[in-house]
Protein backbone atom coordinates (compact mmCIF):
# COMPACT_ATOMS: atom_id res chain seq x y z
CA UNK A 1 0.00 0.00 0.00
CA UNK A 2 1.41 3.34 -0.97
CA UNK A 3 0.74 6.49 0.94
CA UNK A 4 0.44 9.74 -0.86
CA UNK A 5 2.18 12.73 0.54
CA UNK A 6 -0.13 15.70 0.76
CA UNK A 7 1.77 18.87 -0.04
CA UNK A 8 1.17 22.08 1.86
CA UNK A 9 1.36 25.62 0.50
CA UNK A 10 4.45 26.09 2.69
CA UNK A 11 6.40 23.10 1.41
CA UNK A 12 9.82 23.97 0.07
CA UNK A 13 9.90 27.35 1.79
CA UNK A 14 12.38 28.19 4.49
CA UNK A 15 11.17 28.84 8.01
CA UNK A 16 11.09 32.64 7.65
CA UNK A 17 9.07 32.41 4.42
CA UNK A 18 6.67 29.94 6.07
CA UNK A 19 6.21 32.31 9.03
CA UNK A 20 5.54 35.26 6.72
CA UNK A 21 3.09 33.23 4.62
CA UNK A 22 1.17 32.07 7.72
CA UNK A 23 1.05 35.61 9.16
CA UNK A 24 -0.19 37.05 5.85
CA UNK A 25 -2.79 34.27 5.71
CA UNK A 26 -3.98 35.16 9.24
CA UNK A 27 -4.18 38.88 8.39
CA UNK A 28 -6.14 38.18 5.20
CA UNK A 29 -8.49 35.91 7.15
CA UNK A 30 -9.13 38.56 9.84
CA UNK A 31 -9.65 41.26 7.21
CA UNK A 32 -11.98 39.09 5.13
CA UNK A 33 -14.08 38.03 8.12
CA UNK A 34 -14.35 41.60 9.37
CA UNK A 35 -15.48 42.81 5.94
CA UNK A 36 -17.92 39.94 5.52
CA UNK A 37 -19.60 40.56 8.89
CA UNK A 38 -19.71 44.33 8.31
CA UNK A 39 -21.10 43.88 4.79
CA UNK A 40 -23.85 41.54 6.02
CA UNK A 41 -24.77 43.97 8.82
CA UNK A 42 -24.76 46.90 6.40
CA UNK A 43 -27.11 45.09 4.02
CA UNK A 44 -29.59 44.45 6.85
CA UNK A 45 -29.66 48.19 7.63
CA UNK A 46 -29.64 49.38 4.00
CA UNK A 47 -26.12 50.79 4.23
CA UNK A 48 -22.70 50.06 2.77
CA UNK A 49 -19.86 48.61 4.83
CA UNK A 50 -17.97 51.93 4.89
CA UNK A 51 -21.13 53.75 6.03
CA UNK A 52 -21.44 51.35 8.97
CA UNK A 53 -17.78 52.01 9.77
CA UNK A 54 -18.37 55.79 9.73
CA UNK A 55 -21.49 55.47 11.90
CA UNK A 56 -19.76 53.34 14.52
CA UNK A 57 -16.60 55.43 14.48
CA UNK A 58 -18.47 58.71 14.94
CA UNK A 59 -20.65 57.09 17.60
CA UNK A 60 -17.56 56.21 19.62
CA UNK A 61 -15.41 59.27 18.95
CA UNK A 62 -17.80 62.10 18.18
CA UNK A 63 -17.18 64.73 15.53
CA UNK A 64 -14.14 64.32 13.29
CA UNK A 65 -12.71 66.29 10.41
CA UNK A 66 -12.97 64.49 7.08
CA UNK A 67 -9.17 64.14 6.94
CA UNK A 68 -9.10 62.58 10.45
CA UNK A 69 -11.92 60.24 9.48
CA UNK A 70 -10.07 59.32 6.26
CA UNK A 71 -6.90 58.56 8.21
CA UNK A 72 -8.74 56.42 10.77
CA UNK A 73 -10.46 54.50 7.98
CA UNK A 74 -7.25 54.23 5.93
CA UNK A 75 -9.14 55.66 2.98
CA UNK A 76 -8.57 58.54 0.59
CA UNK A 77 -10.15 61.89 1.43
CA UNK A 78 -12.12 61.82 -1.82
CA UNK A 79 -13.57 58.39 -0.95
CA UNK A 80 -14.63 59.49 2.53
CA UNK A 81 -16.06 62.73 1.12
CA UNK A 82 -18.31 60.66 -1.18
CA UNK A 83 -19.40 58.45 1.73
CA UNK A 84 -20.11 61.54 3.86
CA UNK A 85 -22.05 63.19 0.99
CA UNK A 86 -24.38 60.18 0.70
CA UNK A 87 -24.79 59.91 4.46
CA UNK A 88 -25.55 63.63 4.70
CA UNK A 89 -28.12 63.28 1.90
CA UNK A 90 -29.73 60.45 3.90
CA UNK A 91 -29.80 62.56 7.07
CA UNK A 92 -27.31 60.41 9.01
CA UNK A 93 -24.50 62.97 9.38
CA UNK A 94 -24.05 66.71 9.21
CA UNK A 95 -21.08 68.91 8.51
CA UNK A 96 -20.21 71.77 10.86
CA UNK A 97 -17.36 74.25 10.77
CA UNK A 98 -14.98 73.93 13.70
CA UNK A 99 -15.53 76.70 16.25
CA UNK A 100 -11.77 77.18 16.80
CA UNK A 101 -10.62 76.87 13.20
CA UNK A 102 -13.21 77.88 10.61
CA UNK A 103 -11.16 76.22 7.84
CA UNK A 104 -11.87 72.80 9.37
CA UNK A 105 -15.18 71.09 8.66
CA UNK A 106 -16.19 68.37 11.09
CA UNK A 107 -18.63 65.59 10.39
CA UNK A 108 -20.91 64.37 13.16
CA UNK A 109 -23.94 62.14 13.55
CA UNK A 110 -27.42 63.59 13.40
CA UNK A 111 -30.05 62.27 15.81
CA UNK A 112 -31.15 59.85 13.08
CA UNK A 113 -27.52 58.72 12.66
CA UNK A 114 -27.07 58.27 16.43
CA UNK A 115 -30.24 56.18 16.66
CA UNK A 116 -29.14 53.98 13.79
CA UNK A 117 -25.61 53.62 15.19
CA UNK A 118 -27.07 52.47 18.54
CA UNK A 119 -29.16 49.83 16.73
CA UNK A 120 -26.24 48.36 14.80
CA UNK A 121 -24.19 45.82 16.73
CA UNK A 122 -20.48 45.74 16.05
CA UNK A 123 -20.20 42.00 15.72
CA UNK A 124 -16.76 41.89 14.12
CA UNK A 125 -15.40 44.28 16.75
CA UNK A 126 -17.02 42.26 19.53
CA UNK A 127 -15.57 39.01 18.17
CA UNK A 128 -12.10 40.57 17.86
CA UNK A 129 -12.46 42.10 21.33
CA UNK A 130 -13.34 38.73 22.89
CA UNK A 131 -10.42 37.07 21.10
CA UNK A 132 -8.02 39.80 22.23
CA UNK A 133 -9.26 39.67 25.82
CA UNK A 134 -8.31 35.97 25.83
CA UNK A 135 -4.67 37.06 25.47
CA UNK A 136 -2.78 37.98 28.62
CA UNK A 137 -1.59 41.55 29.21
CA UNK A 138 1.93 40.93 27.92
CA UNK A 139 0.66 39.25 24.73
CA UNK A 140 -1.67 42.19 24.03
CA UNK A 141 1.18 44.69 24.57
CA UNK A 142 3.46 42.72 22.25
CA UNK A 143 0.74 42.43 19.63
CA UNK A 144 0.03 46.18 19.82
CA UNK A 145 3.72 46.98 19.42
CA UNK A 146 4.13 44.58 16.50
CA UNK A 147 0.96 45.79 14.75
CA UNK A 148 2.06 49.42 15.14
CA UNK A 149 5.43 48.61 13.54
CA UNK A 150 3.75 46.61 10.81
CA UNK A 151 1.25 49.41 10.09
CA UNK A 152 4.01 52.00 9.93
CA UNK A 153 6.06 49.84 7.54
CA UNK A 154 3.06 49.12 5.31
CA UNK A 155 2.27 52.85 5.17
CA UNK A 156 5.88 53.58 4.14
CA UNK A 157 5.83 50.91 1.43
CA UNK A 158 2.46 52.07 0.08
CA UNK A 159 3.62 55.69 0.01
CA UNK A 160 6.84 54.73 -1.80
CA UNK A 161 4.91 52.62 -4.32
CA UNK A 162 2.34 55.37 -4.96
CA UNK A 163 5.15 57.89 -5.46
CA UNK A 164 6.80 55.60 -8.04
CA UNK A 165 3.46 55.13 -9.84
CA UNK A 166 2.87 58.90 -9.95
CA UNK A 167 6.37 59.44 -11.34
CA UNK A 168 5.79 56.76 -13.99
CA UNK A 169 2.44 58.33 -14.91
CA UNK A 170 4.07 61.76 -15.22
CA UNK A 171 6.67 60.26 -17.58
CA UNK A 172 3.91 58.51 -19.55
CA UNK A 173 5.05 55.01 -18.57
CA UNK A 174 2.99 52.05 -17.45
CA UNK A 175 -0.11 52.05 -19.64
Amino acid sequence: MTTTHKSTPYEGKDEADQDVARIVEAIVYLYTESRRVTKELARVYGLTGPQVTVLKMLEGIGALSLSDLSARMSARNSTVTGIADRMERDGLVERKRDADDRRVVRIRLTEKGRELAREIPVESMEVFGAALRALDHEERRSLRRILRRLSDRVAELVETNEKKLRQQAERGEGS
